[in-house]
């Protein structure tokens, strides 16, 4: 008596887009969940009875729910968008400390002035409150802000810490911009599925994926978990995919 296929886990999901030629295989990153589900639309035949006489299946819809634990751009990408990364992105300064100087004109140059990109708040040290950002000459609780960094407090400010959340930009990398492209674009993927247990496998293939959706959870004591939901689809010869089972019926 053979011992019969089992599984335990989620398994290894790969996914290929099949939309673009000479794709490179993405793993979708330390997989949670996999859940494919095959629905068929069943219509039913009644007569005078109460239970129906006959029943045909219409339609079948397919599709399923991947949950993973790595935050993958190029699966993401691969998977739902279809965009093009460009090398570099920025960087969160957070509450970078300074002191509004005694002189005129009241000025701190935050330590990436360099390659700063963008103006995230200001609060006094001692108390948290925000400082209002104003567009020129700030009075007691305000400032101002260029884009080469450089920030202007009031008179009456001097001598107040103040801490300053500011972005630079990186060379390190890549950024994804999510551009809106037309109706009905979207990427195509091939998804290979592969568990095993007890030294037997079992290989799912499906030829021809789409992402209806992808969610960014994020909640306090646990780890972020992006949800995909996908729909399969037959490819142009007909088939929608292969399923490898280990013993011979």
């Amino acid at each position: 008596m053979t011992t019969p296929l089992d599984a335990f886990g989620p398994g290894v999901i790969h996914v290929t887009r099949t939309d673009i030629p000479n794709s490179t295989p993405v793993n979708i990153g330390f997989a949670q969940e996999f859940s494919p589900e095959f629905s068929g639309n069943i219509k039913e035949l009644f007569g005078q009875n109460q239970f129906p006489i006959d029943a045909a299946r219409g339609t079948v819809k397919v599709s399923g729910k991947i949950k993973t634990a790595v935050l993958s751009g190029l699966a993401w990408n691969t998977v739902f968008f279809g965009n093009t990364f460009t090398t570099g992105g920025i960087q969160w300064n957070l509450k970078e400390a300074g002191i509004v100087p005694a002189s005129t004109p009241w000025q701190i140059m935050v330590n990436n002035a360099a390659t700063f990109d963008q103006d995230l708040g200001v609060v006094y040290a001692a108390t948290n409150i925000p400082l209002i950002k104003v567009a020129t000459s700030p009075t007691v609780g305000q400032y101002s802000v260029t884009n080469a960094g450089v920030y202007t407090f009031a008179a009456a400010d001097t001598g107040a810490a103040v801490l300053i959340s500011y972005s630079s930009t990186v060379t390190t990398g890549q950024t994804l911009t999510i551009s809106n492209q037309l109706l009905g674009t979207s990427p195509t993927f091939q998804l290979d599925y592969y568990t095993i247990r007890s030294g037997k496998a079992l290989i799912a293939r499906y030829f021809q994926c789409q992402a209806a959706k992808i969610s960014l959870p994020s909640k306090l004591e646990d780890f972020m978990m992006p949800e995909f939901e996908i729909h399969m689809f037959a490819n142009p010869a007909g088939n929608l995919g292969k399923l490898y089972f280990p013993e011979i019926s």
